[in-house]
């Protein structure tokens, strides 16, 4: 098999052969252009805190020390803000020599501020998982800004595979933007491809969302149903800066209209601590076709999920504040993230999670 990120034909081929299996089967519509969205198991234990299994271990014999009580997910039931939870997936895996993964929050998960991460038997590290790991897999959630209702089956996190080495350095990715620009004005290329945020919109003030800090319950099956006025609070800019509050979260968006093309894919990463006191909540990846013509995209600009932390900060447009790092595709998908699919964020602007409407 050729290096790389892989398909989601390859993925066939992994649960075919027995290397990704599912109680119940892994259906069609979990499989992505580049990654497989991860299904949340029956149950969900309540823990005192966040944690690792540590090399050796298993999760499930973690849990007698930091499990407060068990909640049946079955019919539903709502996962408290600033709460964490230890959740069994219905995936496992029994991965082959050679391939490793990467797990990550799905884009919707973070633009509701769900904090959420993978975690496995033996794992030292989240979203990681070591070429030759069998086992189950675990997803760790914590509501930031939210309380929401989730049942069995629904689905916060993916993950992608890759055989061997797949990231591009800085001079291949200068050469893939020179062939086929990867975001609209000049291209910041270190370590990655910088992204920067939009704080002088083309028309309007508005530029952003706070999250309030006192909402109601978020059902995650509710598409479009809640008003964002409800949940949401708008931020504007005259002078194309905002001032960041400590422990806020913020939707905003970047001012680069972002490609990528249909044999890469990328992931987004933050860029520099010292830059600020925030983090961008880099949460998703970017499969092969987002933005890009041929899958309905001509460029689409990055949700940015943005929390401050010790101190307020003033942001000003045009400032980085992430990148995304480019891999290439062990080989072109069957299908592009976009319109084929009825990918929910192609073509994006400033958007908000699925679950509200504007007006």
């Amino acid at each position: 098999m050729k290096s790389g990120v892989l398909p989601s034909q390859a993925l066939r081929r992994l649960i075919a052969d027995g290397a990704i299996a599912a109680g119940p089967p892994v259906l069609d519509d979990q499989l992505q252009p580049a990654s497989l969205d991860l299904r949340l198991g029956t149950v969900a234990y309540r823990v005192r805190a966040s944690f690792l299994a540590g090399k050796g271990r298993r999760v499930l014999d973690r849990l007698d020390e930091f499990t407060m009580h068990k909640v049946d997910l079955t019919a539903g039931a709502v996962l408290e803000k600033n709460c964490v939870y230890l959740i069994p997936l219905a995936e496992r895996l029994a991965l082959p020599a050679g391939i490793t993964a990467v797990a990550n929050a799905k884009s919707s998960s973070g633009r509701l501020d769900l904090l959420t991460r993978t975690i496995t038997d033996g794992g030292i590290e989240f979203d990681r998982i070591p070429e030759g790991y069998t086992g189950p897999l675990y997803a760790e959630v914590c509501p930031r800004s939210f309380s929401v209702l989730v049942r069995a089956g629904q689905r916060l996190n993916q993950i992608r595979f890759r055989m061997g080495q797949a990231v591009l350095d800085d001079a291949a990715l200068t050469a893939l933007h020179a062939a086929d620009p990867l975001v609209s004005g000049q291209a910041v290329i270190s370590e990655g491809l910088g992204f920067s945020v939009d704080l002088q919109p083309a028309s309007g003030t508005l530029v952003g969302y706070r999250a309030k800090p006192h909402a109601g319950v978020v059902d995650l099956d509710r598409i479009g149903h809640y008003p964002a006025s409800d949940f949401w609070e708008e931020l504007h800019s005259r002078n194309g800066q905002i001032i960041l509050d400590p422990g806020a979260f913020y939707i905003l968006v970047s001012r680069e209209a972002v490609t990528i093309p249909p044999d890469y894919a990328a992931e987004m990463a933050p860029y520099l601590a010292m830059v600020g006191e925030f983090r961008v909540h880099y949460a998703g990846f970017f499969d092969p076709g987002f933005g890009h013509a041929a899958a309905g995209g001509s460029g689409s600009r990055g949700v940015l999920e943005v929390r401050c932390h010790e101190a307020p900060f003033v942001l000003e447009h045009g400032q980085v504040v992430g990148r995304l790092v480019y891999e290439r595709m062990s080989e072109r998908p069957e299908t592009l993230y976009g319109t084929g699919i009825s990918s929910n964020y192609q073509g994006q602007g400033l958007k908000l999670a699925k679950q509200f409407r504007i007006g």
